[in-house]
């Protein structure tokens, strides 16, 4: 943990500028394995109505930790803050804010997470150029709603979109029972 710092970043990595980009983002500095704790996100817990009203410096460093409330950085600076959206991420949530390992990451990786996993609404959307064989070229506080980030980053959602997700399963295979209980009382009357 740095010195003054009110977050968690494990002593394997560290705060780096980056050389092609630009900014600074978080690389491993010795192995880390899956499941490792890496960080842990802190700050005061706003609304969207205090959110609209934060610097872009500190509202840039805010992460959505339930319906209607986020985690706002104490200090531009935090170590965690630094950790960059990949659509291809080595790390994830667990809980609202916990990040871990979700494979090996190896000294000189940047870790990354998706920010699908944790990003709910339309507060912090942007053209991503992660470079990834699997970016999706825009970050959207809807990237949740994707089937194929369900199943590769299950358990790795914020709880809040682990509920969200959860009724929009249980919608969607209500509306799937219903379509196939019409389609057979169709079939059934044509016979």
């Amino acid at each position: 943990m740095s010195q003054g710092s009110t977050a968690y970043l494990t002593d394997k990595c560290e705060v780096q500028n980056r050389d092609v980009t630009g900014g600074k983002a978080v690389y491993a500095r010795d192995l880390i394995e899956p499941g490792e704790l890496i960080a842990v996100w802190s700050g005061r817990i706003i609304s969207t109505e205090a959110l609209d009203e934060l610097p872009e410096e500190i509202r840039r460093h805010t992460v959505q930790v339930e319906e209607g409330l986020y985690l706002a950085s104490l200090s531009p600076d935090e170590p965690p803050d630094f950790i960059n959206h990949s659509c291809e991420p080595n790390a994830g949530l667990d809980g609202q804010v916990a990040i871990v390992a979700l494979h090996r990451i190896h000294p000189g990786e940047e870790v990354t997470i998706d920010y699908a996993m944790c990003d709910g609404s339309a507060y912090d959307e942007f053209e991503c150029a992660c470079g990834s064989s699997a970016c999706r070229g825009r970050v959207t506080g809807e990237d949740w709603r994707n089937p194929a980030l369900w199943e590769r980053y299950a358990g790795h959602f914020s709880p809040y979109l682990e509920r969200r997700i959860r009724a929009l399963k249980r919608r969607r295979f209500r509306r799937k029972r219903t379509l196939v209980a019409v389609g057979t009382e169709v079939a059934g009357n044509t016979a």
